[in-house]
């Protein structure tokens, strides 16, 4: 996916596990930076944990100045039903966001059960790198809603 000159993208960061989010946020700026977006057309916010990220992924998107955002973040599970309320709360607030304000918004927040499985889904890890993918899902979401506000539409009823 190719970015427009002028896009600007939010970084929204979870930042309670800095070194798998460091990853994170690397493969993201890697991707955004292939995809022709400058370094000066990213912002970072940053809150310490993942259960905070949809208000401040809300607060990027009503602020009008972004294209995209990719929430960053991970989640591993622990001894107590924790790791579920803050996987679903945020999972489901994200969308919502997106879903709401119109601005896509990529989802980086990796829930995983062991540091090891997070370890193997960031930049340099064995399966994928999830920073990148969420650039590269924000950007595909973004083009097809260019896409469509550029075709005519048909005015009344067919019949």
């Amino acid at each position: 996916m190719t970015a427009e000159p002028d896009d600007r993208v939010a970084l929204c960061v979870a930042t309670f596990y800095t070194d798998l989010t460091d990853k994170l946020e690397a493969g993201a700026r890697a991707a955004l930076a292939e995809a022709g977006v400058e370094e000066e057309a990213i912002t970072r916010f940053a809150v310490p944990g993942a259960f905070e990220l949809p208000l401040i992924v809300r607060f990027a998107a009503d602020s009008g100045r972004f294209a995209a955002i990719v929430a960053l973040g991970a989640v591993i599970r622990g001894e107590t039903d924790h790791y579920e309320y803050v996987c679903a709360e945020a999972a489901r607030g994200i969308s919502q966001v997106q879903l709401l304000s119109g601005v896509p918004v990529g989802f980086g927040l990796l829930t995983v059960d062991t540091r090891e499985q997070a370890l193997a889904r960031v930049q340099g890890g064995a399966k994928r790198d999830s920073g990148a993918h969420a650039v590269e899902a924000a950007l595909a979401a973004l083009a097809v809603k260019r896409s469509l506000s550029e075709r005519p539409r048909r005015a009344g009823f067919t019949g």
